[in-house]
């Protein structure tokens, strides 16, 4: 109980002050510090192994949040913060965020810039490929005037629900939060003539950490921050917006679609909800265990949804590989290929691929929650001419530091979206030919 009221005494403080999207909506140019920096503040020292906030559990009754602060932060000098700051995981990413670089050669700062811009870009705040709502209610298992792949695939899931806390418990879920850290690398960049590896090893990889919030019904916000840069993005359960310090605020293009990162082993029933209408399509020995794999695929009319111009979504397909075991998810890949045809030239096309391995399932209050995982992405490209496609890897690896569950006091109005939300919408393929022509110069 001493270690939930610490947590939230703390989460409450944080909370208020910046991490709700409400802070980002601020208008004032005096704002200058960012809403994850005034969640998570640094005392400037090295710190191995962040100190928990919160023993990985649950439930917070009894309290609720005071009223969202609106307007810019007040400026604080570096000696009034460093009396403030105290420790923990926080600590450890604000040291990224401020930390000087460790190169002084432009060139290196230019591609070490188009390195995180890339990184943070691709693997920042993927969607999912379909729109689910986690609050509608599991269909009923029936093999009548069902194909076996469907029937089997639903039964596969109901194991999945049980196995990863009961729908009745998963039910009981009105809000998450999630703190984490992550590290991501550029790890390889390909063309037909040459394969070029990433020169620097263990000094290229930047670290970071992301927050988490969910809230009923499909809401959602996470902020993520690596390196000196940070993305974040939300739903507020009708749009979702996503913001970069390159493109601002903006919408994202289609319907309403859960947060890839959710899905690898953080959010069950959603999980559950995306593979319902799987279809399962044989077994696989994933690092030893026997899986079942479900295999989703996006709509025709959601793909149409997505597209933009010249650039054409053709498809979008998720894979879940289902321990036979345990019952839980362990692999989640998917890809999707668009199309990209301009004033009647060659065709190009956009292959992205996204393959993660959740690990170190543990119980929180009764969840089963994945606290660590990888994720390797590839980027194809090919077209115009014979010999002439490229392809870039790039690997994130994660720990999950912090979760809990119905923290009360989080309302709707902490998924408003930004006040300078832009109208246009931006493609996923527009912004990644973006990044990676810069990236690409860079090398």
């Amino acid at each position: 109980m001493e270690r939930k009221q610490g947590f939230f005494s703390n989460l409450k403080h944080d909370f208020v002050r910046g991490l709700s999207p409400a802070r980002s909506r601020a208008k004032s140019p005096a704002r200058t510090a960012s809403s994850m920096l005034n969640l998570l503040r640094f005392k400037h020292k090295h710190v191995p192994y962040p100190e928990p906030l919160v023993g990985r559990s649950g439930s917070l009754n009894g309290e609720t949040l005071a009223p969202l602060i609106e307007g810019p932060d007040p400026v604080v000098s570096e000696t009034e913060e460093s009396k403030r700051v105290g420790s923990g995981i926080g600590n450890w990413m604000k040291g990224h965020l401020s930390r000087a670089p460790s190169m002084t050669s432009s060139i290196m700062a230019y591609k070490q810039r188009s390195d995180l811009r890339l990184l943070i870009g691709v693997m920042g705040a993927p969607l999912a490929p379909v729109n689910v709502s986690s609050v509608e209610p599991m269909p009923h298992l029936s093999i009548k005037d069902t194909p076996i792949e469907s029937s089997s695939a639903r039964y596969i899931v109901q194991q999945y629900t049980a196995a990863s806390g009961g729908e009745k418990l998963q039910s009981s879920i009105k809000n998450a939060y999630a703190m984490g850290k992550v590290k991501m690398v550029a790890s390889e960049f390909e063309t037909a003539s040459r394969v070029v590896k990433n020169k620097h090893g263990a000094k290229a990889v930047e670290s970071g950490g992301f927050v988490l919030w969910q809230m009923n019904p499909d809401m959602w916000y996470v902020e993520l921050a690596v390196g000196g840069s940070k993305v974040h993005a939300g739903c507020n359960g009708g749009l979702v917006w996503r913001h970069t310090p390159w493109l601002g605020a903006h919408t994202a293009k289609g319907p309403v679609r859960p947060l890839r990162r959710a899905l690898q082993g953080l959010d069950p029933r959603t999980t559950a909800s995306m593979f319902v209408d799987a279809k399962c399509i044989g077994e696989k020995k994933i690092n030893g265990e026997d899986c079942f794999i479900l295999k989703i695929t996006a709509d025709p009319q959601t793909l149409k949804a997505r597209s933009e111009g010249p650039a054409e979504i053709i498809r979008h397909v998720l894979y879940g590989f289902f321990s036979q075991k345990t019952g839980l998810i362990i692999q989640m890949e998917d890809s999707h290929l668009t199309r990209i045809q301009t004033n009647g030239g060659d065709a190009v096309y956009w292959e992205t691929t996204i393959n993660s391995i959740m690990d170190d399932y543990r119980s929180v209050d009764g969840i089963m929650i994945a606290h660590s995982g990888r994720s390797v992405v590839t980027l194809f490209r090919f077209g115009e001419v014979a010999m002439s496609h490229t392809k870039t890897r790039m690997e994130e690896a994660w720990t999950i530091e912090e979760v809990a569950f119905n923290v009360p006091g989080l309302s709707n109005d902490c998924f408003i979206p930004p006040a300078d939300l832009k109208t246009g919408s931006v493609s996923e393929t527009s912004e990644l030919k973006l990044q990676l022509g810069r990236w690409k110069s860079s090398n």
